[in-house]
């Protein structure tokens, strides 16, 4: 379950908007978060609190295939994102890093900035406490639920094999 404030965001957010291509030769994960969004609001790391969610309209994470952009978002404390649609890279890479993201047009639309959300990934609802609105989403299947749950598919590789050694 994963309760945040909603930080909006519209159509085509492109990777290199989310970190722009200055870092990519960064590989420290809070250096990187340190520049999240600063292709949109250079202060945007400033305003986020730990579980905040990002709620975007339609093909959040498009442009180029690098993970820097997820891990940015996921290393600065947000917990979650929502969005209309996301481009299909960004999506996995999502789900290969850790950081869980849901597909739904009605809460997308919907929220607004500062709204208060709770998020069930596992029954795939999503709670607006200012609408008291619930929206349905599809949840995860189960073997990426553990990818999220484990931390990303690195640490679920690693967590598997060390299963498996005992």
């Amino acid at each position: 379950m994963f309760k945040g404030r909603v930080l909006k965001f519209g159509d085509n957010v492109n990777t290199d908007e989310i970190i722009p291509a200055i870092y990519l030769d960064t590989i420290s994960p809070s250096d990187l978060a340190k520049h999240c969004m600063e292709g949109i609001d250079p202060e945007f790391p400033k305003k986020v609190k730990k579980g905040d969610i990002i709620v975007a309209m339609k093909n959040f994470g498009c442009g180029s295939s690098r993970e820097h952009a997820p891990l940015a978002i996921k290393t600065l404390g947000i917990s979650c994102v929502v969005a209309c649609s996301f481009a299909r890279i960004f999506y996995r890479n999502a789900i290969n890093i850790g950081l869980p993201i849901l597909e739904s047009p009605g809460a997308a639309e919907e929220t607004k900035e500062g709204d208060w959300l709770e998020i069930d990934i596992e029954k795939g609802t999503i709670r607006n406490a200012r609408l008291d609105r619930i929206y349905n989403t599809i949840p995860f299947p189960t073997f990426m639920q553990k990818i999220i749950d484990a931390g990303g598919l690195m640490e679920y590789v690693k967590e598997k094999v060390r299963r498996e050694d005992v």
